[in-house]
């Protein structure tokens, strides 16, 4: 869903205060200092792999910049991070991750775990077991999406084994129930003691591929709208009653009727039983295929024996999300469940969600009123001019290939000194296709007509080149195909006017006179089908037809890799 600026965008660049995760981290710590911190690279910066697209032919330069990552986390945030892994769902080295823990016993974080390979349980579940170096070092399997299974190797290691990334999922209640029956059935299925959703908070365009895939939504901060969707009161039958550290009872968590439970101890006389009883239609993940099973409701008997024969009472909270009428009922409070010789039973209907539990600590807060929902302003402008930002990025602006930063522009004569500029230079290492030119998104995806006007100021001398466009219809890991209308000015001072952002689809091209290192004003007019583009305030092309897309955001970007500012920013 777009790009996220690294600490070190240059070889002799350090910097730990760019993007949004230092923040989200110390928010998280501020609402409960047990949760645990992991880092995973999705992409790495392109000097890493010295032009080629691969992270481990030097593995000392890969292991040294995710290093420095932690160092500046605890150096510059006080946030310790508990878990790294190796590369989001790629291959791995077995000789890179030796280097890594023998660089973070190196620089004292030796409290630092590992976490392996964030893609399939195979093959380094197989190739642990026959490299007893890289058994040494490896402490966490991490697995994406494994459908609640796992495979003998994994098992065999007696390692942990985590779902490093699941749930994905459109956040109505079918949601709910995925993400309700993975909780459960990761460890009742595939002994996995972590599930970890992707993603956190859906704070991006909608429109964007995986749209409204986070446990709860927040994707109009123009508004200030946002909404706690249910997968975040399933998430609390979970995580009100339990903490990281805590253990699961080895018990058969498969009920007779269909669903399951898992039982959940402090060691200190807590107990936490969490029931799902989710049907297959209700419970549906993006991914993998969910196979046929049936769920009826049935009455449950359970029996507490050692230690936790003494307990008289659970707590009781419950959840039941209806699918006819839609009026779902989340995380209530109901009476506490008398326990007598060990022994209670329950009444257990379809897609259900019990906790019973010996804490008295849960609680449903209450929030205001979240502002009602608004569209994207239909006229916006920006003009950067802020001397201490809170973010390194602009808002609104979603990055979907390269990075775009306030600047300051000290030798700037007055008009820009403050502007939007492009940093990465070199093609990243990437995680899937991103696009040969930077881009940056940003607007209503419903908008057909438009004029967008900004101020640009080409770098690159000679190839350099920049873009304004609207109707803007892609991003994210489709962002090689993004269609749209695009308006380009070149350094060797032409101009073209494509349909896409890769420059196939040309509509119009000619000779603009621009040059480098000097500013000038696009501006962009898409009416029906018809535009026409402007050069500082003077008519350059116009009665363009565009036939599609019919709609979309508006954005700016560069043609290369390539530094360059923009300021002025107006869409309308």
């Amino acid at each position: 869903d777009g790009t996220e600026p690294s600490h070190m965008h240059y070889e002799n660049d350090e910097n730990y205060f760019r993007g949004y995760e230092w923040w989200l981290m110390k928010e998280a710590k501020k609402r409960n200092p047990k949760i645990k911190l992991i880092g995973l690279p999705w992409a790495f910066p392109g000097w890493i792999g010295r032009g080629e697209n691969w992270p481990y032919d030097y593995p000392d330069i890969t292991a040294y910049y995710i290093v420095s990552w932690i160092l500046g986390a605890k150096q510059y945030h006080d946030l310790d991070i508990d878990y790294i892994g190796i590369w989001n769902e790629r291959a791995f080295s077995s000789k890179y991750i030796k280097l890594l823990r023998y660089t973070l016993d190196k620089h004292g974080l030796e409290q630092v775990r590992i976490i392996a390979s964030d893609r399939l349980w195979e093959p380094i579940s197989f190739v642990m077991m026959i490299d007893s170096e890289l058994y040494g070092v490896v402490d966490v399997i991490g697995a994406h999406y494994p459908g609640t299974k796992t495979v003998p190797d994994a098992l065999l290691t007696g390692k942990k084994l985590w779902s490093s990334e699941d749930y994905s999922t459109f956040n109505d209640d079918v949601g709910a129930g995925c993400w309700a029956r993975i909780l459960n059935q990761n460890y009742v299925n595939g002994n996995m003691t972590s599930t970890i959703a992707w993603n956190l908070v859906a704070s991006y365009y909608e429109e964007l591929p995986f749209g409204r895939c986070g446990l709860m939504t927040a994707q109009e901060p123009w508004s200030g709208h946002y909404k706690v969707e249910s997968p975040i009161w399933i998430t609390a039958h979970t995580t009100q009653f339990t903490q990281p550290g805590w253990s699961y009872l080895q018990v058969d968590g498969h009920l007779e009727g269909g669903g399951s439970f898992v039982a959940l101890t402090d060691g200190l006389g807590n107990l936490t039983i969490i029931i799902e009883t989710m049907s297959h239609n209700h419970s549906k993940c993006i991914r993998p295929l969910l196979p046929n099973f049936n769920v009826v409701p049935q009455r449950a008997t359970f029996y507490l024996r050692g230690s936790f024969y003494m307990v008289e009472t659970l707590q009781v909270w419950h959840s039941r999300l209806d699918f006819e009428s839609g009026n779902s009922s989340l995380f209530q409070q109901l009476h506490p469940v008398n326990v007598w010789r060990g022994r209670f039973s329950l009444d257990l209907n379809v897609d259900e969600v019990y906790t019973l539990t010996t804490l008295k600590t849960g609680q449903k807060c209450g929030f205001p009123e979240p502002p009602p929902p608004q569209p994207f302003p239909s006229n916006y402008k920006d003009d950067f001019n802020i001397c201490n930002p809170p973010f390194s990025e602009a808002p609104n602006f979603a990055d979907q290939t390269g990075v775009f930063e306030y600047f300051v522009n000290a030798s700037d004569p007055g008009d820009h000194v403050f502007t939007l500029r492009q940093v990465v230079v070199q093609r990243p290492i990437t995680w899937v296709s991103d696009a040969d030119q930077t881009i940056s998104v940003i607007g209503n995806f419903k908008w057909v007509n438009m004029t967008v006007t900004c101020d640009i100021y080409i770098e690159k001398p000679r190839d350099g080149g920049v873009f304004i466009a609207g109707r803007v219809d892609n991003g994210g890991i489709y962002v090689r195909h993004t269609k749209g209308v695009f308006f380009w000015i070149f350094a060797d001072g032409t101009y073209r006017v494509t349909g896409d952002l890769a420059g196939e689809k040309i509509l119009m091209k000619g000779l603009a006179g621009v040059r480098d290192n000097t500013w000038h004003t696009l501006t962009l007019n898409i009416q029906g089908n018809s535009a026409s583009g402007l050069l500082n305030g003077y008519l350059l092309w116009e009665n363009v037809t565009i036939s599609n897309p019919g709609n979309g955001w508006a954005a700016l970007g560069t043609r290369s890799f390539e530094l360059a500012q923009f300021d002025n920013f107006h869409v309308e």
